[in-house]
């Protein structure tokens, strides 16, 4: 192994004489505390390394041992349900949820293994070999790894295995030997390969109207979820969190504040699984790395859970990451930047801030993986701007590299409208792809219905403005009748409570039909209105209450009663009275 003695430090960084051999990107352990580092800078005689732990207590001279190895983590069973750091080092459920100085990744757990091979088969890269079934949590596969083939040797019995037995003896055709376990080690920074990677074919379904309905985000895409403080961004990832129809749910909390990480801590043990009944811990997996954590390893904690969700990707698994937030990512690289003395950039951020968040959301993907099955990571990642700024550097550069774009306003969130995803800010590059989801699933009208409900809440934008100039009435009937269809759409269909029993999840099935109803009601309210019937009598019918309240009216057993409501609307404007009568009483 080669050495080093450190000669300044500041902060996460420091600077060590070299008296050995170091690589880029080597994992380092630094000082009698054993602590965890990475090599990011090399020179003739001297490395520079950011130290993932506090360093309270490091001085000049102190021992610099390089590990031979990338900064890794290991995967395998008993991921599922853990609570991690930004390093993977399971966190001990204690008050401050703290780990030992210098201590290691492991994932201790004991298995039920059945095996599928026998001596003599050969075996490729990411080919599963045995099932495996850890305590407590969902049936999984292990996987011969990436960069490993050969021959099946030796294999052990069906049975209960821990975490250090050896299950499987490959040899390759020269003779190497691998010895695999439940769990093998992985370079965080390296995307795991994969066979071929495959274009957007269906959304990944939240649950939230306005996301499926209005801005999809495919299986496998990428999303942003750009907000100012109080606006709603950790609430909406908890619920997309608990709702999507992900296998795996990956949850990173980057540099947040505790308080809120203690929420989701405290919360998602004891959330039940929707899907199954079970609880969602068992197809979750939680990184917290909060803001008082080393600065350091919150830079680190987003490629660990990248890192995660491949491994779970590699099984045939569809994953959902959400990360919140990539903007205290980011602001860790511009205080080690900064620490280098490196040129800074927009804001201060270091000039390779952009390259870094490609490198970041270019690993969501649907694939064929390396064992012939289909997997997909979608990324969702949650930005903090300062006082909701979308022009700031962050939220300008990942803009760049997502194809759907969630903006959260302010005003929404004040007014109590969540979620408050801006319809007129945000998009979905993807919808024309997914037409033909929606086709298959019932909805040939889908494309269409999403353009005129956009359309419509574009002109209430519009009308608005004029309506704070010359007051509503004072507008003509058919822009009053299309401020009062907007206002429904609005109330009907966008706002949905995360915290409603009824209304916390929206089917596709649901939202077609709500939608379908209430651009019925439209198009018969502009019909009378062009038939001279007043505004005032269509915001009288009796059934403009319940369309207010339609989430909450009408519930997932209540699908029949939805569809037939179109009819309803229509012996509600057919009662209506002619509007030469009207004008007479």
């Amino acid at each position: 192994m080669s050495t080093a003695r450190i000669t300044w430090t500041g902060g996460p960084v420091l600077r060590a004489r070299t008296e050995g051999s170091f690589g880029i990107f080597e994992a380092v352990s630094i000082g009698t505390r054993g602590l965890l580092g990475e090599v990011i800078q090399l020179r003739t005689d001297e490395l520079v390394a950011q130290v993932y732990e506090d360093t309270t207590g490091l001085e000049p001279g102190m021992t610099v041992v390089g590990l031979s190895r990338p900064l890794s983590v290991p995967l395998g069973p008993g991921l599922l349900g853990g609570i991690f750091d930004g390093l993977l080092r399971r966190l001990t459920g204690t008050d401050d949820f703290q780990v030992l100085p210098g201590a290691q990744a492991r994932l201790d757990v004991l298995c039920e293994v059945r095996f599928g091979v026998h001596a003599g088969d050969r075996l490729e890269p990411g080919t599963a070999y045995a099932e495996v079934q850890a305590t407590g949590a969902r049936r999984q596969w292990l996987l011969v790894p990436p960069d490993t083939r050969g021959v099946v040797h030796e294999v052990a019995a069906d049975g209960e295995h821990g975490s250090d037995e050896v299950l499987l003896v490959l040899l390759e055709d020269d003779g190497t030997r691998h010895e695999l376990k439940l769990h093998h080690d992985w370079p965080v920074r390296r995307p795991r390969p994969v066979r071929e990677r495959l274009g957007a074919h269906a959304p990944m379904i939240t649950g939230q109207r306005i996301l499926d309905t209005l801005f999809p985000v495919a299986r496998g895409g990428r999303a942003a979820l750009p907000g100012g403080f109080g606006t709603g961004k950790t609430v909406l990832q908890e619920a997309l969190a608990k709702w999507c129809d992900a296998d795996v749910i990956v949850y990173v909390g980057c540099g947040e504040r505790g308080n809120e990480m203690a929420e989701v801590l405290d919360e998602f043990p004891h959330l039940d699984d929707p899907r199954t009944g079970r609880p969602l811990a068992e197809r979750t997996v939680i990184i917290a790395n909060t803001s008082n954590m080393p600065v350091a390893a919150r830079e680190a904690s987003i490629y660990t859970a990248i890192t995660v969700a491949e491994y779970f990707r590699d099984q045939g698994l569809h994953v959902a990451l959400m990360a919140d937030s990539t903007s205290r990512w980011a602001e860790a690289l511009r205080e080690v930047s900064g620490r280098l003395g490196e040129l800074p950039g927009e804001a201060g951020y270091p000039a390779y801030l952009s390259s870094r968040l490609a490198e970041f959301y270019e690993r969501a993907a649907r694939v064929t993986t390396l064992g012939g099955q289909e997997g997909s990571v979608t990324i969702i990642g949650a930005i903090s701007p300062p006082a909701g700024d979308f022009s700031e550097p962050v939220t300008l550069h990942t803009k760049r590299y997502v194809r759907c774009f969630w903006a959260l306003d302010r005003q929404r969130a004040q007014a109590r409208f969540y979620p408050a995803v801006h319809p007129l800010l945000s998009y979905g590059a993807d919808t024309g792809e997914l037409a033909d989801w929606w086709k298959a699933a019932g909805n040939p009208d889908w494309m269409t219905q999403r353009r005129r409900a956009l359309e419509l809440l574009e002109a209430q934008a519009h009308l608005e403005r004029m309506a704070r100039i010359v007051g509503r009435d004072a507008l003509p009937a058919p822009q009053q009748v299309k401020l009062l269809c907007a206002d429904l759409l609005n109330e009907g269909f966008l706002r949905q409570s995360s915290f409603s029993p009824v209304d916390r999840y929206c089917s596709p099935a649901r939202q077609v039909a709500m939608l379908a109803a209430l651009l019925h009601f439209m198009d018969r309210a502009e019909a009378a209105v062009a038939a001279g019937v007043e505004p005032a009598r269509i915001a009288e019918i009796p059934l403009l209450r319940r369309l207010q309240r339609l989430g909450e009216e009408f519930g997932e057993a209540d699908l029949p009663a939805l569809r037939e409501l179109p009819r309803e609307i229509d012996l509600q404007f057919d009662r209506q009275p002619a509007p030469e009568t009207a004008h007479a009483r």
